[in-house]
């Protein structure tokens, strides 16, 4: 088994959208051929129809399969229809909040974290986790077993202000109990990944879980200084799994970061001199 996976997150249609950067993801696409394009929240910058529709036009003509979940910013602000019709205008264009792929060589499981009473924060019910660690349990040993939800389950150490999702050593156990390998997100708009053992001293189950957070691709707030501006490529065969960064650079890609990880319980063995 031999896959490869691309994984945006935050473009923000409607703030300062980028043709150029457009044109270069679809190249990209177009020399990494991915299995499935997953999009990982705040599709658009404020939850309005014209956004939603100019996020999934766009990322539908890219080619692949596409998994969509939202974000805080892709439901409406204003009062009532932040609760009264949250998810209408997502839902319009992709059906579900909480999707599922299942494809050759990855099953993919979606997971809404975004709670309109707050802006920033997410969670997950103990409801959603029954429903995803069903569909995981459910996935064949062979294909790369991937959970995606829009906030983070690991922050970047240089931005710890936005708290990860709530109940998160909760939410994680669950997940990893019930085959999830990769586990990815975005909403900081910087990238992180990171392995279960590298922040978890390991008690029970010794499987292994990488964590990944996708730096943002739009770029709502151009005068603020460090955020990155990217996407992360996936690529897993039966022993390994890749993660590529790339950054994007006024015109161009730069892979910045290649980290590789063993699948399942036991980290990959030291090369000796």
């Amino acid at each position: 088994m031999n896959t490869r996976i691309l994984h945006v997150s935050d473009l923000h249609f409607g703030a300062h959208d980028d043709p150029i950067l457009e044109q270069g993801l679809a190249s990209l696409i177009e020399r990494i051929e991915p299995e499935v394009v997953i999009a990982s929240g705040d599709l658009t910058n404020r939850g309005r129809r014209d956004e939603h529709e100019r996020a999934a036009a766009f990322l539908t003509r890219l080619g692949p399969p596409v998994l969509a979940i939202p974000g805080n910013h892709d439901i409406p602000y204003s009062f009532p229809a932040r609760f009264t019709t949250t998810w209408a205008e997502f839902e319009r264009q992709w059906r579900t909040t909480e999707p599922e792929y299942v494809g050759p060589g990855s099953h993919v499981v979606g997971i809404n974290s975004v709670r309109p009473w707050r802006h920033q924060s997410g969670g997950v019910s103990d409801e959603q986790l029954v429903r995803a660690t069903t569909k995981l349990q459910q996935a064949s040993n062979e294909k790369l077993r991937i959970v995606v939800l829009h906030h983070q389950m690991v922050g970047a150490p240089w931005r710890t202000r936005k708290k990860p999702v709530a109940r998160r050593t909760h939410v994680l156990a669950k997940l990893v109990d019930c085959g999830a390998e990769l586990i990815i997100g975005g909403h900081i708009h910087q990238g992180t990944v990171s392995e279960r053992h590298e922040f978890e001293v390991i008690t029970g189950d010794a499987r292994g879980v990488v964590v990944s957070i996708a730096p943002g691709l739009g770029q709502p707030r151009p005068q603020r200084r460090g955020e990155a501006r990217g996407c992360i490529v996936y690529r897993a065969d039966e022993r390994r799994l890749h993660v590529d960064t790339y950054i994007w650079r006024d015109d161009d890609w730069g892979l910045t970061a290649v980290r590789t990880f063993a699948r399942g319980r036991q980290p990959l063995a030291v090369d000796t001199p």
